[in-house]
């Protein structure tokens, strides 16, 4: 089968790399490189990276698609297609939540934020709305309470992987079934959604710091990146921080640098 594949993370990788090990991968389109780091380096995407090393062609703008091949594929793309792409082949896209909960670009996210403790992989019939497709497959997982939005991910990826390849084999086995429940859109997540609010409860934090890799606030004065946390019955417990300008340490040795002062959250 000649396929095109599109998308741009690191998870996307393995899944990718299951679908070339079977299939005539004909084309990669994924986001271009952008600037990345205090020092702005130009990178190009995991996706990007990993289409090289395997001599396929590499392409970032979706309105100079102009291929026919048998299928499409698409996971975590960011980009709206158009009919130039959607009518050229069945169009397969795979999205990490239970459509039609978490559509958008943050599904992982949001579902780790809100405390979710399962969420699924569903591969979806594209159509020109957002995530609004047929579902062809669904599978649930389990998401633990000390999950981040990287493990969570690496799961996304082995199921997926293990799905696309099961629904290539025989695509017409799976009879798509339209979306049913209530919508639920996701937002782009940013830096100052890093700021944690210290009224909210220590599972609401704990959520928080796992879903987006960092919260951002202020200890005795000194600003720092809280990296790891984790509840230790009701409470919370930071693990690793990271002062301004200084690289990752443990909470133990960031409050012996405190020499005995009293500890003050958000100040």
């Amino acid at each position: 089968m000649k396929v095109v594949l599109m998308g741009t993370p690191n998870f996307v990788v393995p899944i990718f790399d299951a679908v070339a090990k079977r299939h005539d991968v004909v084309a990669v389109f994924t986001r271009g490189p952008k600037p990345v780091g205090r020092k702005h380096i130009i990178t190009k995407s995991p996706v990007h990276i990993w289409a090289e090393s395997h001599n396929i062609p590499v392409y970032h703008k979706p309105s100079e698609y102009n291929l026919k091949p048998d299928m499409v594929f698409v996971a975590a793309y960011g980009a709206i297609l158009k009919d130039n792409i959607l009518g050229s082949a069945p169009c397969i896209n795979l999205h990490p939540s239970l459509l039609p909960l978490y559509r958008g670009p943050a599904p992982i996210r949001t579902a780790i934020l809100n405390g979710d403790t399962e969420s699924g992989v569903c591969l979806v019939k594209m159509t020109a709305e957002l995530d609004a497709g047929d579902i062809l497959m669904c599978q649930k997982f389990d998401i633990d309470i000390d999950d981040t939005n990287e493990t969570v991910e690496e799961k996304v990826s082995q199921i997926g992987a293990e799905m696309i390849v099961e629904y290539m084999e025989n695509p017409d086995k799976y009879i798509p079934i339209k979306q049913s429940g209530k919508i639920v859109y996701t937002a782009k997540t940013g830096v100052y959604d890093e700021i944690i609010d210290w009224k909210k409860s220590p599972i609401q934090i704990h959520n928080m710091v796992r879903a987006l890799g960092a919260g951002r606030t202020k200890i005795n004065g000194i600003e720092v990146k809280i990296l790891k946390t984790k509840m230790n019955s009701d409470n919370l417990e930071i693990v690793t921080i990271q002062p301004a300008g200084k690289k990752p340490m443990d909470w133990k040795s960031f409050v012996n640098g405190l020499r005995g002062a009293e500890i003050k959250y958000g100040e």
